[in-house]
């Protein structure tokens, strides 16, 4: 009760926060529309579309678009039974600013937790061994309050069937429910933003009863050449690189010629390893036509002659 009363009782991320949130990312305001309503809300998000055009990065900036701290328990105990919820590397605390507080919790941002490849069914359960004398909270309990992502759906341990039926109820509901090695059920609030990403064709990941209870669906497409060129410029700028109208121009040309599809990602990518190209040259950190060959090559694989 007094996780959801924090969360439903906070307020919702406003157009200013968002923003800031997703400074580092170029995208279009029917987009950023999108996840300003998912962050206010606190709906879940289906995102779709080739991989590398930042959906993972969208998600993960959602995060800093939740605003205010959140109180939770160390550990919850029912009948005798010790669950750890609090958890060091999942969990950031917050500063306390009160003098008067119940010790046996405390104060965090909201939280952050991706699970990709490593997902299974029985990771979303309690869990204890014969080693320790509690159980612990699963992923989804530890992101309450936040953002929970799951990172390419579909190429988890467990069928993406499997998976998706287990949620269908908690997505509704906003409600878990988990049980001891005593065979009690016990309710837990499920009440984060949860994400799912993923680059393979919806149509064969999930029925419509599911992607009914979908917040909202974005399907993110590869950036137009005048969206490429800003994301490029933009991180070229951060590492005190300039960029000639003419290089630009020339990585459009190259794109073309080799028939590849540009990504979101590919900008930072070419840039870090030309970084890497002027070091190992021990020259002066630039971009030039040379050095970009050598980190395409290096990208997207040379050719090597015989």
């Amino acid at each position: 009760e007094a996780i959801q009363r924090q969360i439903r009782t906070r307020l919702p991320a406003s157009r200013v926060e968002l923003d800031r949130a997703m400074d580092e990312l170029v995208l279009n305001d029917g987009t950023k529309q999108i996840l300003g309503l998912v962050a206010s809300s606190g709906r879940s998000l289906f995102l779709s579309g080739p991989s590398g055009n930042g959906k993972t990065a969208m998600a993960r900036a959602l995060v800093n678009a939740i605003g205010g701290h959140l109180w939770i328990p160390y550990a919850i105990e029912v009948d005798g039974q010790v669950i750890r919820l609090f958890d060091p590397h999942t969990h950031e605390t917050a500063r306390v600013t009160e003098t008067e507080y119940d010790r046996r919790w405390v104060k965090i941002k909201p939280p952050l937790v991706v699970v990709g490849g490593e997902l299974t069914i029985e990771s979303m359960e309690l869990t204890n061994s014969p080693a320790q004398r509690f159980y612990e909270a699963p992923f989804q309990m530890k992101s309450n309050g936040g953002v929970l992502v799951v990172d390419d759906l579909g190429r988890q341990r467990c069928s993406p069937e499997a998976l998706l039926n287990r949620w269908i109820i908690p997505l509704e509901s906003r409600v878990d429910y988990l049980t001891l090695n005593t065979g009690k059920k016990i309710q837990v609030p499920f009440e984060q933003i949860i994400i799912f990403a993923t680059n393979l064709t919806v149509s064969d990941l999930a029925d419509e009863a599911f992607l009914r209870r979908m917040g909202y669906r974005v399907y993110v497409m590869a950036p137009s050449p005048q969206t490429y060129a800003e994301i490029f410029v933009r991180y070229a700028s951060q590492h005190g690189l300039s960029v000639e109208p003419t290089l630009l121009a020339y990585l459009e040309m190259r794109y073309g010629k080799e028939n590849r599809e540009p990504k979101a990602c590919e900008p930072r990518d070419l840039i870090d390893r030309s970084i890497e190209v002027c070091r190992f040259n021990r020259e002066k950190l630039r971009l030039s036509r040379e050095i970009i060959d050598i980190a395409w090559d290096g990208y997207f694989g040379a050719v090597a002659s015989g």
